[in-house]
């Protein structure tokens, strides 16, 4: 069937309607329309909401599918959709199906089962990584100079390679707590004994 039928297909499973009534108004046979259906992955996606530009919409999805099949490189796909090079690779690797081919309509579905499921953030699992962290803010140290740390640090644990951008997070959401540094005691202020040091009467 002509690509553009089955464009149709979809918006109107995503817009609401049923496997029926979608493959009625685009010509084809309920047989037809349930074999595209199983391909995408059996699952109805109904969008009333516009997807924001940060994400990859359905239409997005379809020019890389159809860039690929005509062996298009990824760059020049990229480039036609308005997103990076970079971005559109991690979209082929993540969303594709099991067989390594990238079809848009199982994609988009994939992506959107993985937009609603709740994210565990690195601070929620890792508590070491937390410590850790906590303990370098409250010695005064930036996020990046943390950051960069980390990574030369633990090279081969890319899990705690987090970027700075993750650690004002942690710190905003409160699953990073920075101990105040310690304020000198009254008593401290009056004699002008600094917290640490020796009582200046035992200096011999």
């Amino acid at each position: 069937m002509p690509a553009a039928a089955k464009r149709r297909y979809f918006v109107l499973i995503r817009q609401g309607l049923s496997g029926s009534e979608a493959a009625r108004q685009v010509g084809v046979s309920l047989s037809c329309g349930s074999l595209w259906f199983i391909d995408a992955g059996s699952m109805t996606v109904v969008e009333r909401i516009p997807i924001s530009s940060r994400y990859f919409s359905q239409d997005d999805r379809i020019e890389i599918g159809d860039g690929l099949a005509a062996g298009e490189a990824v760059k020049g796909i990229a480039v036609r959709i308005g997103k990076s090079f970079q971005s559109v690779y991690r979209e082929i690797a993540r969303n594709r199906k099991a067989d390594g081919t990238y079809q848009p309509w199982f994609a988009h579905n994939r992506a959107h089962v993985q937009r609603k499921r709740p994210k565990i953030r690195v601070f929620e699992e890792v508590p070491a990584l937390r410590s850790i962290v906590a303990v370098k803010l409250a010695k005064r140290w930036s996020p990046d100079q943390i950051s960069r740390w980390l990574r030369r640090r633990d090279p081969g644990t890319p899990r705690w390679h987090v970027c700075p951008e993750t650690i004002y997070d942690g710190v905003y959401r409160g699953l990073i707590v920075v101990a105040p540094p310690r304020r000198a005691c009254a008593r401290d202020a009056r004699t002008g004994t600094v917290a640490g040091a020796a009582d200046p009467k035992t200096v011999h």
